[in-house]
């Protein structure tokens, strides 16, 4: 049995607690290795060696670092069949599903190394002559990357990533629900050469480590991705000390099919959003707003499609849909489904956790749908993050568009139509910080930027050039070479007549 230590300052080293907690998987409740449990002195021993690191690392030549991210994309994607079986058994969404997110840090790990070359500033002219005037980025300093467990490897590199090429050194802080990721993710940054302390991996509960990266003074920025009550937590607390302040939180995603949608592509499309990673995505669809003209018909293609679909072990490839990530997961969701039986919405499909044979050992929940919701509804308001989609009937693009924006959420939103005008209004109208055509509400690529709206965030992104806001200062320079004081906006500057 694997046993996942803390990394310290390039170590591997038990905590201080003395205790250990176990993972399972959760489509068998098999034991597949033990986590550290991380204390308060272990979060100080970390950030003192990211401290202790910074001043040197932040030295280091962009280039030079951008190598060491380059080895690590290479043995992602030596290891990627293994570390996708690993994450299907540690958080059991099925093995494509897997190798998916195992590609996204492959991919961040390429795409951020190719900005060890640029980081790009931007220079610009002066107002006196004789003067050169630029703006260049600088790192902030020790960064505490607070991870989920539904996406293990590819969160953690769209975090860890960026601030490593920057300058930053890391304190990584993974859900408990998924150590053993975060383990082989940190073994491969150690193989790779990052020099000690850059990288320090600390497990344990929020309450504990979380906790202690948002009060420590010299943690400089959190980068946060969970839930919005969480992250107003995190956000009061940290934001209190002035410390800079990543979040990326929940969604209500929808989609929209308007009366000319192809709906052979929106029955396959809506059939993934939703119920793809069994629900568990921030981008997952969780609302079908459905032209009037074609509901019926969207409603029975979609409940006969659910109802056929099959639950069990993601590495079986028979599966299409696998466990919810605990307990506490399937009482939510059913929760949700009682919620939304009470308001009068109209069960057309699933509405109850599996537990026929195999399926007893895990903690699997049928793919829900729910007809004739209600804007007004809970289930059409809260995010439930598991395998239930509530459908809606619209008259209207515009109606469409306003349900859309009505809720706390913006993060990601799709309309279904051939109709080039519709699609444009969708696209200038709906209020998500990502907008599909013809397509579902899930999957990103990784040169974007990544996050939402409102409720969805505080307003940075992950991926893509807007990635490096987040985790680089902006620094300005001037360089006067004139020989004498020149003062800006009080000196006038006299301009010889050429002719």
């Amino acid at each position: 049995m694997t046993v996942y230590l803390n990394y310290i300052n390039g170590r591997w080293t038990e905590p201080r607690s003395g205790k250990y907690t176990d993972n399972i998987n959760p489509a068998t409740g098999e034991v597949l290795g033990q986590a550290a449990v991380g204390t308060e002195e272990d979060v100080a021993e970390a950030v003192a060696a990211a401290k202790a690191a910074f001043a040197k690392w932040r030295k280091v030549p962009a280039p030079r670092r951008a190598e060491i991210l380059y080895r690590v994309g290479e043995l992602l994607r030596e290891r990627k069949e293994d570390l996708a079986r690993k994450m299907t058994q540690e958080m059991g969404k099925v093995l494509p599903e897997a190798r998916g997110d195992v590609q996204e840090g492959i991919d961040m790990a390429y795409y951020m190394a190719g900005e060890g070359r640029r980081l790009l500033g931007h220079t610009t002219p002066a107002e006196m002559p004789d003067k050169f005037a630029m703006a260049v980025r600088e790192p902030i300093g020790v960064v505490a990357a607070i991870t989920p467990w539904n996406f293990p490897l590819a969160i953690p590199t769209w975090k860890i990533m960026p601030a490593l090429v920057a300058g930053n050194t890391v304190v990584f802080k993974p859900a408990t629900d998924t150590p053993w990721l975060a383990y082989e993710l940190v073994k491969i940054f150690e193989e790779a050469g990052l020099p000690p302390g850059v990288l320090n991996l600390v497990y344990g509960p929020g309450g504990t480590v979380g906790e202690a990266l948002l009060h420590h003074p010299d943690v400089h920025l959190i980068s946060f991705t969970g839930s919005v009550e969480s992250g107003k937590h995190v956000n009061q607390v940290a934001g209190a000390q002035l410390k800079r302040v990543h979040l990326e939180l929940g969604g209500k995603n929808a989609v929209i099919v308007m009366d000319d949608a192809d709906l052979d592509l929106v029955e396959q499309a809506v059939i993934w959003s939703a119920f793809g990673t069994t629900g568990q995505r921030c981008t997952a669809t969780s609302r079908l707003l459905v032209h009037e003209a074609v509901y019926d018909e969207v409603v029975e293609r979609l409940a006969a499609r659910a109802a056929k679909l099959r639950l069990g072990n993601g590495l079986d490839p028979q599966t299409d849909v696998g466990p919810l990530i605990n307990g506490r997961a399937v009482e939510k969701v059913a929760y949700y489904v009682n919620v939304g039986r009470e308001e009068g919405a109209r069960l057309v499909v699933g509405g109850q956790p599996a537990t026929e044979g195999e399926l007893a050992r895990g903690f699997f929940f049928q793919p829900t749908i729910f007809a004739d919701v209600t804007p007004a509804m809970r289930i059409a308001n809260e995010e439930i993050f598991g395998p239930v989609l509530a459908v809606m009937k619209i008259r209207s693009l515009e109606e469409a568009i306003e349900i859309n924006n009505s809720v706390q959420y913006g993060l990601s939103s799709s309309i279904f139509t051939r109709d080039v005008r519709n699609a444009f209004v969708a696209m200038r109208d709906l209020a998500t910080g990502i907008c599909y055509v013809n397509h579902g509400t899930i999957g990103a690529e990784i040169h974007l930027p990544f996050g939402g709206m409102r409720a969805t965030g505080n307003g940075h992104r992950e991926a893509g050039q807007a990635a490096l806001e987040v985790y680089t200062e902006w620094k300005a320079v001037y360089v006067d070479f004139s020989g004498r004081l020149q003062r800006a906006q009080i000196d006038e500057v006299k301009i010889d007549n050429l002719g």
